[in-house]
């Protein structure tokens, strides 16, 4: 399995969070309010991307509404892949961090 940058930890995490409605816009609006931070487009569409070509990703097209406008979207899914990496991430972190809150406290 690859290795994941923390950009792409962050887009699998936001189209989790954001469940059917995970789309170019509302992923990057979604980070952008978590993170505090502007993103260009860019920013998260090559990643976004990247992480389809990958097989981390499923994606489906949705019809056009009066919210969106009037063409056709992109929806994202996580895959079986991506729910791996996402896990494996987690099982990661949990061991490095294990121990932090510990050190933390005595150094305050």
């Amino acid at each position: 399995m690859k290795t994941l940058t923390r950009q792409e930890e962050l887009i699998l995490l936001a189209v989790f969070q954001l469940k059917d409605n995970a789309y170019l816009v509302t992923i990057r609006e979604y980070l952008m309010g978590v993170m505090d931070k502007n993103l260009s487009i860019g920013a998260v569409y090559v990643p976004l991307n990247r992480l389809k070509k990958l097989g981390y990703l499923n994606t489906r097209i949705g019809a056009p509404n009066a919210k969106r406008g009037p063409n056709e979207i992109q929806f994202y899914d996580l895959s079986y892949f991506g729910v791996q990496a996402l896990q494996e991430i987690q099982r990661l972190n949990a061991i490095l961090w294990d121990g932090f809150t510990d050190y933390a406290v005595i150094q305050n």
